[in-house]
């Protein structure tokens, strides 16, 4: 059994017993720690000892480290990109974590003796370290992982990244609180976490660069500039890129005020800062784990719309639950549990936070699965650079609301609603989303669906797949289970119900009618058929030519052997089971007349057979194909 079919039985934990994921998985891990044992410990040393360690404002001293780490990624992403590109992955992987223990040695130094040039350089430093690691970390993943696989890929990735974040400031605050050694203690943790990234980075496999002859442009304004022209090119993977670049925005909000919400809002110390980001930490890492469950191991960016909807309620929950509290002085974590209008905030970080999961591990996917393989790590360089700007927009945004005279709550509520105005922006320019909300809501509310023979359908390529016609929900279902996007051809007439028309006509399905009643629109059917087909679209046909009216399938007609004769192409058997009797079916009389016909969540079925080449895919045989697939269960 390959380190494939191991990880396809156990999800997406089993990958972490994969040697293509696991040293990689753990050589994150252990960089984005080090980044927060490092800073965090800077920081509290920088805001409670100013005189002795750097001399800044208490109050701007986070601003301040936070705003030097950022700066390697507006000046040097683009460059970045064009080298994890242009180089083996694997050895540049293992440079940057070298660099990364050069930088902790200096680090080190800083710590020990008080050097203070050395942490703001190791500051600067370690940013320019994420800054490489980037475009390695999201184009290292397509190349080692399944299709089917990168959602829980991503998940897991994104899970292990904000606990590495939460357990670094856990590890940096507490070592720097333990007296005048409590520096040296962080820089022997500093030091040894870099040695343990290293370590793992050892284990990572070659990974070969996707356009080795690639000349770098060292000049970061214009390659910056190039990168987002090239993402510009494939509209939903540049809207997905502003999308997670949102998220930054959104989540920066949140994280950069928990200090002064767990002190003005709700009177609480360190303790209660360390809680509410560890809350967050979780929220953020459960829903990037559960979005390989929701999402049927396929990238269903359905979870994206679901995710903006959960992080708006949560947000405006949160001023709901904030607005009129006053600071009690409840100090430490105790008095905090002990108020119980408290566990109202705490579940709203969660949520927001889990919610805040579903939307970014899908678009991480799409960008990953869509942009072209030579330029994907310069595209994810882009992503970085924007991330970046967004995050410093939301800290102007923020102090300035603040110094207006706004409170920590008022703020969240102000960022709730622009996420909200965001969300249907991106929603508006990309209706897939919201299509494919839709039909992911269908079979996550309507229906229970199983799903058999997935790996008939080509994972590349054009195809054909023929399925029998029970209701009006035939394409819904089929969308939902498929792993890649399907065009429809469907009778005209069903453009003009509402719903389904937005649904289809966003899913570039191919209106038809019969000849006797308009062959034109036949004709013109015929002709996007085998524009779609050699364009490597799948298409998919009801060849029946009718929804069933008495639960059983009629003769398939001749449109399927014209198709394939023009363009041959691969005949793929599909069945659906379980819809008739629904609201959607005509059992009884007209569709979509009685709610509830069935109750909720009732079973239904698809499962596909293997392919039939264009010279078998006759008429007779694939409806045998299809009613063999199906069997007595309607």
């Amino acid at each position: 059994m390959t380190d494939h079919d191991n990880a396809n039985h156990a999800g997406q934990f089993g990958l972490l017993r994969q040697r293509r994921f696991s040293p990689f998985f753990w050589t994150q891990f252990a960089g984005a720690a080090n980044d927060n044992i490092f800073k965090f410990a800077f920081t509290v040393l920088a805001t409670y000892s100013a005189s002795q360690w750097g001399g800044l404002d208490p109050k701007s001293a986070g601003a301040v480290i936070g705003g030097i780490f950022i700066l390697p990624f507006v000046l040097f992403s683009a460059t970045s990109g064009q080298l994890a590109d242009k180089l083996e992955k694997a050895s540049l992987i293992r440079f940057v974590k070298n660099f990364e223990i050069a930088v902790m040695l200096l680090v080190g130094a800083g710590f020990l003796w008080n050097i203070v040039w050395c942490l703001f350089a190791g500051v600067f430093l370690m940013g320019l370290h994420s800054t490489l690691f980037g475009p390695v970390k999201y184009a290292y993943l397509p190349q080692h992982l399944t299709q089917e696989e990168l959602v829980g890929g991503n998940g897991m990735v994104e899970m292990g990244t904000f606990v590495a974040i939460l357990l670094g400031t856990m590890i940096g605050g507490t070592l720097v609180s333990m007296g005048s050694v409590g520096p040296h203690y962080v820089a022997a943790a500093s030091v040894g976490t870099a040695i343990l990234g290293r370590i793992a980075a050892g284990r990572v496999p070659h990974s070969p660069a996707t356009d080795p002859g690639l000349k770098i442009n060292w000049n970061p304004f214009s390659e910056t500039w190039r990168n987002l022209q090239i993402a510009r090119s494939n509209r939903s993977v540049f809207l997905s890129v502003l999308g997670i670049s949102w998220l930054w925005f959104f989540g920066s909000i949140f994280l950069t005020s928990f200090t002064g919400f767990a002190k003005e809002v709700l009177g609480g110390n360190e303790q209660v800062v360390t809680l509410l980001l560890a809350v967050f930490s979780i929220g953020i890492g459960t829903g990037s784990l559960l979005c390989e469950r929701l999402s049927g191991r396929k990238i269903e960016i359905g979870l994206v719309p679901f995710g903006s909807i959960g992080m708006t309620i949560f947000a405006v929950d949160l001023w709901l639950a904030s607005r009129a509290m006053q600071p009690t002085g409840i100090g430490g974590i105790g008095g905090f549990l002990a108020v119980a209008a408290n566990w109202r905030v705490a579940a709203d970080l969660f949520l927001l936070a889990m919610f805040g999961g579903f939307y970014s591990v899908p678009l991480y996917a799409l960008i990953q699965s869509r942009c072209e393989p030579s330029h994907r790590a310069r595209i994810i360089a882009a992503n970085n650079i924007l991330n970046a700007l967004f995050m410093v927009v939301a800290s102007i945004m923020a102090a300035v609301l603040i110094g207006a005279g706004m409170t920590l709550p008022q703020l969240f509520l102000v960022t709730a609603i622009l996420n909200a105005l965001v969300a249907i922006y991106i929603y508006t320019l990309v209706p897939e989303f919201l299509m494919r909300f839709l039909c992911w809501l269908l079979i996550h509310s309507a229906y229970r669906l199983q799903k058999q023979g997935l790996e008939h359908i080509p994972e590349t390529g054009p195809a054909v797949l023929v399925c029998n016609h029970v209701s009006f929900a035939d394409a819904l279902i089929i969308m939902a289970a498929s792993p890649r996007p399907i065009r429809f051809v469907m009778d005209h007439n069903i453009f003009r119900i509402p719903l389904l028309s937005f649904v289809f006509r966003t899913g570039r399905a191919i209106p038809i009618a019969p000849y006797k009643e308009n062959p034109v629109m036949l004709e013109r059917a015929y002709d996007e058929i085998a524009s779609g087909l050699a364009e490597g679209d799948l298409i998919c046909i009801f060849p029946e030519g009718r929804i069933t009216d008495n639960g059983e399938m009629y003769p398939f007609k001749s449109g399927i052997q014209r198709i394939v004769e023009r363009t041959p192409v691969p005949v793929v058997p599909i069945a659906l089971s379980g819809l008739w009797g629904s609201f959607f079916s005509r059992h009884g009389g007209a569709a979509m007349t009685r709610p509830f016909r069935r109750g909720l969540f009732s079973k239904v079925g698809f499962a596909a057979a293997a392919a039939l080449s264009p010279q078998n895919a006759t008429p007779e045989l694939l409806r045998e194909e299809v009613l063999a697939l199906r069997g007595d269960w309607r």
